[in-house]
């Protein structure tokens, strides 16, 4: 994997500590929403994570194989990536 191993850890590590903290939540028969609102955090945890795996992945394994033209598509799909997630 190319991307930043501390960094893609640190958030997985964040979106475990939420998991767990939905769990307890549920445990202790928490409101619905409240839990709702915990899961959708964890999701754009994931997401971000996902979105910075992906990146690299195009950045170094995909662009390391395509011309310079393919490099100018690569990084329209990294824009639209971003756009993504906002």
């Amino acid at each position: 994997m190319k991307a930043d191993h501390d960094e893609v850890k640190k958030y997985l590590n964040m979106a475990k500590g939420q998991i767990e903290g939905i769990i307890k939540m549920v445990d202790d028969d928490r409101y619905c929403i409240d839990i709702s609102h915990q899961l959708l955090a964890s999701i754009a945890i994931l997401k971000k994570t996902n979105q910075q795996v992906l990146k690299a992945h195009l950045e170094s394994c995909v662009k390391n194989t395509l011309t310079i033209e393919g490099s100018q598509k690569i990084n329209e799909i990294i824009e639209i990536m971003n756009r993504l997630n906002q």
